[in-house]
């Protein structure tokens, strides 16, 4: 029996990636017409004296570069592997989901610090400006999303770019309000009010987030794989007696991989790591998966049987 077996059903994000290439062009123009937004809408900010409209660049600046770190990571992933980077440049997804985070944390801090300034000492902003500027995001961001409207159900970074696009949507539809208030009663505290809003919206955003991306940077199981499903299966099978050393993590924000020993009953069969592979890529969407095949006796004096080690 063979100490070593390794499931030979795999996938690297494959349905991802031809959903990116799909999609690109998508990518590409939702990337373009952002930063152009982005880019007036910050310079209308400091120019009209808005912190609202300097607070809903933050939040789309965050949107773009989510989508500029979803189209480079796919492309750093189709690096192969080689030297000392085995698994290639695909982890790189989570490094620019984790940065992103960071960043957006450290922009709203900034913004959420200038608002509550601004309550103590008002600064004059030009409702009407507030509201053109915010209007033509309506346009921009709701424009976007329908881009990755029809892929929003096959792919989780298609998604992601689709409910981002759309919440940028109603950002803006919020700004337009602050503009519309300032309009009505002249008080000029519901734009550092709105961008205190704004501010918590991103950081409410940003945190999950931030959130994964350090659990996957720290190879924690990712959040929609549940470890005790897995084990449950694994430990299930019938031709296994026992299941040690099992680790569970992501190999980019897209892909999974799994190693474990099973140790197999006395006369069962030891072809079953193909089984294995396919139905946890079937069932978990663990596409990675490496099994070591271990008799009873090979499993007495395995060193990673026990709990407590790696």
């Amino acid at each position: 029996m063979p100490a070593h077996d390794h499931g030979c059903s795999h996938d690297h994000g494959h349905g991802h990636d031809h959903a990116l290439v799909d999609f690109g062009r998508a990518f590409a123009i939702g990337i373009t017409l952002n930063m152009i937004y982005v880019a007036a809408e910050a310079a209308c900010g400091v120019l009209f004296g808005s912190l609202a409209l300097l607070a809903d660049a933050g939040h789309n600046l965050g949107d773009v570069l989510g989508l500029v770190a979803a189209w480079l990571a796919f492309h750093l992933s189709q690096r192969a592997p080689g030297g000392r980077y085995t698994y290639g440049l695909r982890r790189s997804s989570i490094l620019a989901a984790l940065s992103n985070a960071i960043l957006l944390l450290v922009i709203t801090g900034g913004i959420a610090w200038e608002a509550v300034r601004r309550f103590y000492a008002p600064v004059p902003v030009e409702g009407g400006i507030i509201m053109a500027i915010a209007a033509i995001g309506i346009l921009i961001n709701g424009a976007t999303a329908l881009l990755f409207l029809r892929g929003r159900h096959h792919d989780l970074n298609i998604k992601g770019a689709y409910l981002h696009m759309m919440a940028d949507t109603i950002v803006s539809a919020g700004t337009v309000g602050a503009g519309a208030l300032i309009l009505w009663t002249g008080a000029v505290w519901f734009d550092p009010l709105v961008s205190l809003v704004i501010s918590a919206v991103i950081v409410m955003g940003t945190w999950s987030l931030l959130r994964d991306a350090l659990n996957l940077s720290l190879d924690a199981i990712p959040a929609h794989i549940h470890r005790e499903a897995v084990e449950t299966y694994l430990r299930g099978l019938p031709d296994v007696a026992e299941l040690h050393d099992l680790h569970i993590w992501g190999l980019s924000t897209t892909d999974t991989a799994l190693t474990a020993h099973l140790v197999l009953r006395d006369g069962a069969r030891s072809d079953i790591a193909r089984q294995v592979a396919n139905d946890l890529k079937a069932r978990f969407h663990i596409g990675h998966v490496t099994v070591q095949i271990e008799t009873t006796a090979m499993a007495e004096n395995c060193d990673l049987r026990p709990d407590h080690v790696v």
